[in-house]
């Protein structure tokens, strides 16, 4: 009686001990730059536990060389590479096997960006004048276009390399305008800094809409069960940043101390109204059109089918 009794007990025992805890998926992000708002979704969605809950254990792994994210991720040396639109149809061309499963950011950020109180009260206003620029491709074009809008010619403006230094070449006056500051960072930056900046905006200006960042794999990750998990929890923490804005805002200094300051908390707020709230969804006429401006700009050979660089997770 005794020894039924015991291992009776012995079952019982084993039944409320707590099973042990499953692994979670392991899952690198690679970033386009440092860590700043524009990757608050994320942040948010690690701070809040949602990676947890869809067990995933998230990493975000800011570059050394910006530059080498596609070709990283596309080897496999990360999961999830953060990415420009037009920047992967320049990778795709070139032979990368990279796609978009999910978006970041749904509206363009570049721009022109002029002094407010200067000379520049319109694109044709720069005829004759310099304008500053850091990296070459599609900024160019993105450029042309814009003042061709305005009926100006390559020859009507001149083109100044000011290695990443956009706002301060301007605000020297080296430059009369630049391009390829962000609408949410580089405004707030010369404000703060006593000369308030006017930009022009591409999408206004004879450039097709697109995602400024999107996220990126390699093709033969695109099935992975984990990419769905990822979007989700990300899907989730960017609607809760939308209705709890000063919230989210805590959340996200609380894990970067670093960001707390008027600079990264104006751009928060000013990206929010950006994030893709839905970022799994794929706007599949956005593609096409994009991908037809960038042949017909003669970025690329050949316009590709949108499901050869992107796909839409279900």
């Amino acid at each position: 009686m005794i020894r039924i009794l015991t291992a009776s007990l012995i079952a019982l025992g084993s039944l409320l001990a707590p099973a042990p805890s499953q692994a979670a998926d392991k899952l690198s992000v690679l970033l386009e730059w440092f860590v700043n708002p524009d990757h608050a979704p994320m942040v948010i969605a690690k701070e809040q536990g949602l990676f947890a809950t869809a067990n995933l254990d998230v990493e975000l792994i800011p570059p050394s060389d910006p530059s080498v994210v596609p070709r990283l991720v596309s080897t496999g040396q990360a999961d999830i590479g953060i990415h420009y639109q037009p920047n992967l149809f320049l990778d795709h061309d070139a032979g990368l096997p990279l796609v978009r499963f999910g978006t970041l950011v749904e509206t363009p950020l570049n721009t022109v960006t002029v002094l407010a109180d200067g000379p520049i009260k319109s694109l044709k206003d720069l005829k004759g004048k310099k304008i500053g620029f850091s990296v070459t491709g599609f900024e160019d074009v993105m450029l042309k276009t814009m003042l061709a809008s305005e009926a100006l010619a390559d020859s009507d403006f001149e083109l100044i390399n000011v290695n990443f230094s956009l706002s301060p070449s301007l605000i020297a006056g080296q430059v009369d305008a630049t391009v390829g500051g962000f609408r949410n960072f580089e405004l707030t930056q010369m404000k703060l800094e006593g000369h308030p900046g006017r930009a022009f905006f591409p999408e206004e200006h004879g450039v097709p809409a697109y995602d400024e960042l999107i996220y990126v794999t390699r093709k033969d990750l695109a099935a992975d069960s984990r990419l769905p998990r990822f979007l989700s929890a990300v899907e989730q923490a960017s609607i809760f940043m939308t209705n709890h804005p000063q919230e989210a805002w805590a959340m996200f200094v609380k894990a970067y101390p670093n960001l707390d300051d008027e600079l990264n908390k104006t751009a928060f707020f000013d990206t929010l109204p950006r994030f893709a709230k839905r970022p799994a969804a794929l706007d599949r006429a956005r593609y096409v059109r994009f991908g037809a401006f960038m042949k017909e700009m003669g970025l690329i050979k050949a316009a590709p089918a949108p499901e050869d660089v992107a796909v839409e997770l279900r």
